[in-house]
């Protein structure tokens, strides 16, 4: 795999944990035992901190594209693994 491949790959994970890591954390201000400010939606986060959801997000996105990395040099799971995805005609005559 190319390096400008795998950083772009790597950077798909990335956005994928930032969606799901930003709920964790996430206090409200009835949470956090303030009064909500008037225009502010009741489910807003009190006090938005975006260091530790960049340091969380990172964390986990290296450890998703460390295993599919490591799928892909060492070939865990392929596509000849899941043979429900094969059309009938690419079968040989064999598997019938």
């Amino acid at each position: 795999m190319q390096f400008i491949s795998a950083l772009a790959i790597y950077f798909l994970f990335w956005f994928l944990c930032l969606f799901m890591v930003l709920p964790f954390s996430a206090r409200t201000d009835r949470e956090a035992g303030v009064e909500t400010q008037i225009g502010n939606a009741e489910s807003a986060p009190h006090r938005f901190r975006a260091g530790p959801v960049v340091l969380r997000t990172t964390i986990v996105a290296t450890v998703f594209f460390g295993l599919f990395y490591a799928n892909y040099v060492y070939g865990w799971i392929g596509a000849d693994i899941l043979d429900f995805l094969k059309p009938e005609s690419m079968q040989t005559r064999a598997e019938r």
